[in-house]
């Protein structure tokens, strides 16, 4: 068995905002499993999924943010399950939006939920960051995490959940390493508009002289 949890924090207020795109990765693997009931366990929100992969716990921790680890803890104590088959979805304001990057361990760089998971479970995780950032200049670090994504970024949101949801189940079935080729950014750069055509520009056509006509010839009008 596998756990997939998601960061994120719980309430309607929060549906959509930077910081739930953990959540949103979950919903969407929920989705193409055909998942439509959770329960509550752990102060958190389980389901189980049985894919091609094996047995998997899908996780929404309901302690908000600062308090994941709570339910990763836990749900890895009850099931006897290494921290090795816990992969995390975390949203990650020092990378780009649209940006993914799976890594098989590393540090909580900065993010409370992933400090908590990292105190109680040791850093040794897989982690899968989805960039949602850059912060702009002078804006309010907790009110622009909190804040919902504008419409014009939503097509770049959709298309990354998406690739998260691909590199999780990729993780499930083939491994960090193979699920690594999904890091990067979600969607393909824009192609680079095509150079303007240089503009000839258009010389006078000088009049053609009419031609004058040919007199008819004299033809023999008999012997």
């Amino acid at each position: 068995m596998k756990v997939i949890l998601g960061i994120g924090n719980p309430g309607r207020q929060y549906d959509r905002t930077r910081h739930n795109l953990g959540f949103m990765v979950i919903d969407e693997l929920a989705a193409r499993a055909g998942i439509t009931s959770w329960r509550e366990r752990w102060d958190g929100l389980v389901a189980e999924w049985r894919s091609a992969a094996g047995v998997v716990l899908l996780v929404k921790p309901m302690t908000y943010v600062n308090l994941s680890g709570q339910v990763a803890q836990a749900a890895l104590a009850f099931h006897k399950i290494l921290p090795s088959d816990l992969l995390v979805v975390v949203d990650d304001l020092n990378l780009p939006l649209g940006a993914l990057r799976l890594r098989p361990e590393g540090s909580a760089g900065g993010h409370n939920g992933l400090r908590d998971i990292e105190a109680r479970l040791g850093k040794a995780y897989p982690r899968l960051r989805m960039g949602m950032g850059p912060l702009p200049p002078g804006a309010d670090q907790v009110g622009f995490v909190l804040a919902p994504f504008p419409t014009d970024q939503m097509t770049t949101v959709t298309a990354q959940v998406r690739q998260a949801a691909d590199c999780a189940t990729s993780w499930l079935a083939e491994g960090c390493a193979v699920a690594c080729r999904f890091n990067g950014p979600s969607l393909p750069p824009p192609a680079p508009k095509p150079k303007p055509k240089a503009v000839l520009p258009v010389l006078p056509v000088p009049p053609v002289p009419p031609v004058p006509p040919v007199p008819p010839a004299d033809l023999p009008t008999g012997p």
